[in-house]
């Protein structure tokens, strides 16, 4: 089972440079369109005299959605480089968007796909790349019986402890890597005393 992908840990920067049209790029870890949204309006904002201000993102731990904008450039020959190279990197939850400077000469249409993947390359090679693990995250009701039993399973396999309730019922939240979600329900379903029910994926 895939139970991890990849994305970047911080944002970063990159350049190109092509018969005096300057392409500054920067990628961002993003978790969601609305905060894609409110990182371009920034960019705008910082760059409002720039001619194009160009972008592709992917979204998702599984099922990755993407999208690509030219921002007035011809069709294909921005978002899609920079889109290109995301998948390239093989990173997901990350935005890059390329700002160009227009130096006065037309790059053509080759050129112009050159220029943005080159950029958008430039941004990712100088980010720092992690591998991050998709999570189940489960929750124990028991009582204080079963409470030694428990915590020996817990630290045998690795499991992480999230939350933990200790009342008359003690209740304790705890992750594990996806594959590996089966082998904890196995082990706690069939532990008399003991409750498990599944609460969410995290990453």
């Amino acid at each position: 089972m895939q139970d991890s992908y990849k994305s970047i840990k911080e944002q970063s920067e990159g350049y190109f440079k092509d018969r005096g049209s300057k392409f500054f790029s920067f990628a961002y870890p993003v978790e969601t369109e609305e905060e894609i949204k409110e990182i371009l309006d920034l960019l705008r904002k910082e760059h409002h005299s720039a001619r194009h201000h160009c972008y592709a993102w992917r979204l998702g731990r599984k099922d990755i959605s993407y999208r690509a904008n030219d921002d007035g450039e011809p069709s294909s020959t921005a978002g899609k480089p920079i889109l290109g190279q995301l998948q390239s990197f093989d990173v997901t939850n990350v935005l890059v968007v390329v700002i160009r400077y227009f130096g006065g000469t037309l790059l053509g249409t080759s050129g112009l796909i050159n220029a943005y993947k080159s950029a958008a390359a430039s941004a990712l090679e100088n980010a720092e790349i992690i591998t991050l693990t998709i999570d189940t995250v489960f929750r124990l009701t028991y009582s204080y019986n079963e409470m030694n039993e428990v915590m020996r399973i817990l630290k045998q396999e690795n499991m992480n402890i999230i939350d933990t309730r200790f009342e008359d019922i003690c209740r304790l939240d705890f992750s594990v890597r996806e594959s590996k979600a089966k082998k904890a329900e196995k082990l706690f379903g069939r532990f008399h005393g003991v409750k498990i029910e599944k609460i969410s994926e995290i990453n």
